[in-house]
C-alpha cells in the first residue's frame, strides 16, 4: 500500500465501538438487510453483497435504509422477529471479518417519495387509494410535515402527518433499535436529517409549516429527530452508538430547484449558520456520529453526484461542520482515497464515505491495499442501474417498477445484487468466438466469455479499443470514463484475449469461428432540412472538431445536453433546440444527473427552445420553428445530436449474436447487461 493512503487504515471510535479503518460503506437504497419494496425479511442478496465487502477490508458497513414500517403492507419492522433471528447469525459471521455494521433505520420519504408513474393514478383516486391501503398506502408513504408539492409530481400534494403518527414512529425506532442491539448489530443510524427526506423536511422552514410543537422554532423543527435518539438511548443504553445521516447544507433555492457548486444564492433550507447550531444540537441530544454530505431531493446532485459534480464536492462543508462538534464526522460525495486520507490526517473529517464504488467493484479496498489500483473498475457516476429514477415534464418517476424494487444494481457489473442470475459458470465445451467490434460491448462480451473458458478473438477496424465510448468520454469532466477504457484495455491484455486491429470484417462467412458476435455499434441519425450539410455530427465534435463561438445544438437528449454543457465550460455560447417538451426525455436516466444539467442551463441562462425544431440552416444562422412562430438564431456552427440507429453488419441467427448499440441503442447498462446475457448462453 502506498504511504499516502495510510491514514485511511488507522483505527477510530464511534462512542465505545472501535472501527479498524476509516472507510465507511455508506447506505444505498435497495441494499437493506430487511428487503426493500417487499415485506420485511432477512435479505440474502444484500447479506451476500455486504459479506463480500466485509471480507475485503471494509471498516464500517451501513446497509441501505430499512423502513421501520413496511413499504408493501403496513407492518412494523420490530414485529419481524424471524428476520432478526437470521440477522443475529449473520452478525456473528460479519464480526469474524473484523468489520463493524450499523443498521440504518428510516422514518420515510415525505414529499420526496419517488412516486412511480404506475402509482400516480392511485394517489389521485381517493377510492382506489383507500381500497389498496392494506397493500400499499401511498398517502402514508408521501405523508410529510405539511401539505407540500411532491418532488416527483408537483401537481400532487403530500398530506400532513398527525402527532399520533409521529409518536408511533418514535416508539418504533426505539423498539427496532433494541432488537438490532440484541441481534449483535454494532449500532444504528437514523435516516435522515438529510437529503430532504421526511425527518429533514421537519427541520427546514420551506417544508415545515406546522404550528404545533413540531413546527416553527428551531427546537420544534428538530424535535422529531431529537425524540428518536433519546428514545433509542433510553431503550438501548447511553453507550449504544447512534449515528445520524446529515446534510450539512441543503443547497436548495426552492421546490425542484437546486444550487450549483460555487453559486451565490438564497438558501431556503438549512444554511451553514443553522447547520453549525444544528450539528451541535444533535450531538447534545445523543447522536454519536454525523454521516454527512449536502443537498435535498430538490438539489439531488449534491447527495448523488453525477459526473458533472466536482470530486470531493462535499468535503469543504463537512470539514467546516467538524469544527462545531466533538463526535466523528464522515464525509461522502465522490470522495477519492488520496484526498480523503489527507483530510483525515489533518483532522478535517474522521471517515471516508463511499457507496456506489462498492457496487462496481466490491474488492476495491483490497486492491488499493495491495497496490493494484489499475485493477479497480471505476464507478462512472451514471446511476443507470443503481438509481434509474427518471423524471421529466409531465411524468413522475418513469423508471420501471423492477428498477424501483431492485435498486442498487450496477450498470457496469451485472453480478451486483442480481440474485445469482449473472453468476459466472465455466463452460464444459469451449468454443472459438469471433467478436466484430472492439467497443465496450465487444470488450465486455469477450471478457465474460474468456472468464467462462471460451476462446474469443476481437476484430477491430481501428487501431484502438473503446469504440464510440472514446469520443463519449472525451469531455474534461469524464475522467472516470477514460479510466474505464483503460481498465478494459488492461483486462483484455491480462486475460490474453487476441485483438486483430485495423481489421474490418465485411463477410462473416470468412471467419473461422463456432459463434460470431456482432458489436459494430450505431450510426448517427440525420434530418432533411436546407443547409443540413453544414452541421457537425456530435461524434465529430467529441473527437475534437473545432467550432465557433455561437453554437446551436439540435437535440436536447443527454448527448446534446452534455455537448452544450461542455461548450459553455469552454467559454462558448450554446443554444439547445429540442423537439420534445423537456430536456433529456429518456427513461433510465437518473433525476440526479438530468436535474444538474437542467439547473445548470437555467442558472447560467443557456437558451433552451423546447417543442421546437430546426427548419433551415444558412452560413450564419439557424431558423427554428417554435410554439410561438419562427425564430432566427445566430450560429457560427451547428451540432447535430438527434440520436443514433443501430448498425449491425448482418442479422441475428442461431450462431450469430448482436450486442451493444448494434442490437439496440441505449446506455452502458443496456450494452453491458446485453453482453452478459449473450455470453452466459454460449
Amino acid at each position: 500500500m502506498e504511504k499516502k493512503y495510510e491514514p485511511l487504515f488507522t483505527p477510530w471510535k464511534i462512542g465505545n465501538v472501535e472501527i479498524k479503518n476509516r472507510i465507511v460503506v455508506c447506505p444505498m437504497g435497495g441494499t437493506s438487510l430487511f428487503g426493500w419494496m417487499e415485506p420485511h425479511h432477512f435479505d440474502k442478496d444484500a447479506g451476500d453483497f455486504f459479506m463480500e465487502i466485509a471480507k475485503n477490508n471494509a471498516g464500517l458497513i451501513i446497509p441501505g435504509i430499512a423502513p421501520i414500517r413496511n413499504m408493501i403492507g403496513n407492518s412494523w419492522l420490530y414485529k419481524a422477529k424471524g428476520a432478526f433471528r437470521k440477522l443475529k447469525k449473520y452478525m456473528e459471521e460479519i464480526h469474524k471479518t473484523g468489520a463493524k455494521l450499523f443498521i440504518q433505520l428510516t422514518a420515510g420519504f415525505g414529499r420526496s417519495f419517488s412516486l412511480p408513474n404506475s402509482l400516480v393514478g392511485i394517489k389521485k383516486n381517493k377510492l382506489l387509494s383507500s381500497m389498496l391501503k392494506p397493500i400499499i398506502d401511498v398517502e402514508r408513504l408521501c405523508a410529510a410535515p405539511s401539505k407540500l408539492p411532491l418532488r416527483w409530481k408537483d401537481d400532487l400534494q403530500s398530506r400532513e402527518m398527525t402527532k399520533k403518527e409521529i409518536r408511533q414512529m418514535v416508539d418504533a425506532f426505539a423498539k427496532t433499535a433494541l432488537m438490532c442491539k440484541e441481534a449483535g448489530v454494532d449500532g444504528v443510524e437514523i435516516h435522515a436529517v438529510h437529503e430532504g427526506y421526511l425527518l429533514d423536511q421537519f427541520t427546514t422552514t420551506y417544508t415545515n409549516k406546522r404550528t404545533d410543537e413540531y413546527g416553527g422554532s428551531f427546537e420544534n423543527r428538530y424535535r422529531f429527530p431529537v425524540e428518536i435518539v433519546k428514545a433509542i438511548k433510553s431503550a438501548c443504553g447511553q453507550d449504544y452508538p447512534v449515528s445520524v445521516r446529515y446534510s450539512v447544507v441543503s443547497k436548495t433555492k426552492g421546490f425542484c430547484e437546486g444550487a450549483m457548486p460555487g453559486e451565490k444564492f438564497k438558501e431556503v433550507g438549512r444554511d451553514m449558520a443553522e447547520s453549525e447550531k444544528a450539528a451541535k444540537y444533535l450531538q447534545d441530544a445523543g447522536y454519536d456520529m454525523l454521516n454527512a454530505d449536502n443537498g435535498t431531493y430538490d438539489a439531488w446532485y449534491w447527495a448523488h453526484p453525477p459526473v458533472y459534480m466536482p470530486t470531493n464536492c462535499n468535503l469543504e462543508d463537512c470539514a467546516h461542520i467538524r469544527k462545531f462538534v466533538d463526535i466523528p464526522v464522515v464525509c461522502a460525495g465522490k470522495m477519492d482515497p488520496e484526498t480523503s486520507a489527507k483530510a483525515i490526517k489533518n483532522g478535517e473529517i474522521d471517515g471516508m464515505g463511499v457507496a456506489r464504488q462498492f457496487l462496481v467493484d466490491n474488492k476495491w479496498i483490497t486492491k488499493l491495499m495491495k497496490g493494484n489500483e489499475d485493477d479497480i473498475m471505476p464507478c462512472i457516476n451514471c446511476h443507470n442501474a443503481c438509481l434509474a429514477f427518471s423524471h421529466y415534464k409531465g411524468v413522475a418517476n418513469s423508471g420501471k417498477m423492477s428498477d424501483t424494487s431492485h435498486m442498487s444494481r450496477c450498470a457496469l457489473n451485472p453480478m451486483t445484487m442480481d440474485g445469482g442470475k449473472y453468476d459466472l459458470k465455466r463452460t464444459k465445451k469451449p468454443k472459438k468466438v469471433a467478436i466484430i467490434g472492439g467497443g465496450i460491448g465487444g470488450m465486455e462480451v469477450a471478457r465474460v466469455l474468456k472468464m467462462r473458458g471460451h476462446n474469443p478473438t476481437i476484430y477491430e477496424k481501428t487501431d484502438k479499443l473503446g469504440g464510440v465510448f472514446i469520443p463519449a468520454s472525451s469531455f474534461d469532466f469524464k475522467e472516470n470514463d477514460k479510466k474505464l477504457i483503460s481498465w478494459y484495455n488492461k483486462q483484455i491484455k491480462d486475460l490474453k484475449i487476441p485483438v486483430k486491429f485495423n481489421t474490418e470484417i465485411t463477410d462473416i462467412n470468412k471467419l473461422n469461428a463456432d459463434e460470431i458476435i456482432i458489436a459494430t455499434g450505431s450510426k448517427p441519425k440525420n434530418i432533411k432540412i436546407p443547409g443540413v450539410e453544414r452541421c457537425v455530427e456530435a461524434i465529430d465534435y467529441c473527437n475534437g472538431k473545432d467550432v465557433g463561438q455561437n453554437v446551436v445544438v439540435i437535440g436536447g437528449g443527454l448527448t446534446g445536453c452534455e455537448i452544450a454543457y461542455d461548450l459553455y465550460l469552454k467559454g462558448k455560447k450554446p443554444t439547445i433546440v429540442e423537439f420534445k417538451n423537456d430536456l433529456m426525455v429518456v427513461d433510465g436516466l437518473c433525476l440526479a444527473n438530468s436535474s444538474y444539467l437542467r439547473d445548470f442551463f437555467k442558472t447560467n441562462k443557456v437558451p433552451v427552445y423546447l417543442e421546437s425544431s430546426a427548419k433551415s440552416i444558412d452560413e450564419k444562422s439557424v431558423i427554428i420553428k417554435t410554439k410561438d412562430g419562427e425564430k432566427k438564431i445566430k450560429a457560427d456552427d451547428v451540432i447535430l445530436a438527434i440520436g443514433y440507429n443501430s448498425a449491425p453488419i448482418c442479422k441475428q441467427s442461431k450462431h450469430v449474436h448482436i450486442v451493444g448499440d448494434a442490437y439496440s441503442v441505449g446506455n452502458l447498462r443496456t450494452v453491458i447487461w446485453r453482453a452478459w446475457d449473450v455470453a452466459k448462453e454460449i
